[in-house]
């Protein structure tokens, strides 16, 4: 389904279900490069368990329309335009690394909407490597290869042929390569320099999470090394009602490399912050 008005339309998978506006909603923002598909397990899940579900593709990414907004704040504006007409009795905002970011800035946008937020991979600041961001302009297939490197658990021997594959014809790591590129194929080489410089540059978090009005989850993978735990110690202790949970041996890619620990994490913590709301 879309959101919003053309020109500006947010583009959401609803899970394998019909949206109903009268549930709770779980929604799902993704981060840099990517968009809705990256939740497919766990979008799926919630919806076919008792929540409303939106798994966003960012403006400028998938099939919502463009062009990548520059900043995190300006993300944010956009999605909190769509979300704010919704007749859904509470939202629970749920972010992955730059969508992290995301999903704090549009809890401070709708304070009254958001009953949660799940703060996944994330860090403050989230800073990118000099060297990263000069490829994301300069040369874009290396600079997907060194995020696909390091977005997953060394456990994993990137781009070989084993352990990476957990079923015949199935690799995690090259399945993330491959929607990186057709994310470009398709929206064009902007979107990925334009969504790390945004999350170099954005330095509202703490201010953000200071600022929230409801519980927020951290699910952090042990073995990230992208947004490691110790990068998002500064917003567990800024925020008011914290709660984390560890995904062992999980690297940055942690909705392929560890769906069921996600799914989990996310499915619980539903279920505490949208108790008593009537289904």
């Amino acid at each position: 389904m879309d959101l919003g008005i053309p020109g500006s339309r947010i583009h959401a998978y609803t899970g394998g279900k019909p949206f109903d506006p009268q549930l709770p909603c779980v929604v799902l923002i993704h981060g840099a490069q990517h968009d809705h598909s990256v939740w497919i397990l766990q979008s799926r899940y919630l919806a076919h368990h008792g929540h409303a579900v939106l798994a966003l593709d960012l403006p400028g990414h998938g099939r919502s329309d463009g062009p990548p907004a520059a900043t995190v704040e300006a993300i944010a504006e956009r999605l909190a335009a769509a979300l704010a007409p919704l007749p859904n009795p509470r939202l629970l905002l749920a972010g992955h690394s730059m969508g992290s970011l995301i999903a704090l800035e549009v809890a401070r946008r709708l304070p009254a909407r958001v009953a949660g937020v799940a703060l996944i991979a994330t860090a403050a600041p989230m800073r990118v490597a000099d060297s990263l961001l000069a490829a994301t302009r300069d040369d874009a297939a290396a600079a997907m290869d060194m995020i696909n490197v390091w977005s997953h658990s060394p456990a994993l021997a990137p781009f070989s042929a084993r352990p990476g594959n957990p079923a015949p014809g199935f690799n995690v790591v090259w399945q993330n390569l491959r929607l990186m590129q057709r994310i470009a194929e398709v929206n064009g080489a902007d979107v990925l320099p334009t969504d790390f410089a945004a999350c170099n540059a954005y330095d509202g978090a703490l201010d953000a999470v200071r600022a929230l009005q409801c519980p927020a989850l951290f699910i952090l993978g042990a073995r990230d090394q992208m947004t490691p735990p110790k990068a998002a110690q500064s917003l567990i202790d800024a925020c008011a009602q914290p709660q984390v949970v560890t995904l062992a041996a999980t690297g940055h890619a942690m909705m392929a490399e560890n769906p069921d620990g996600v799914r989990r994490a996310l499915a619980a913590f539903a279920q505490q912050v949208f108790a008593g709301i009537a289904a």
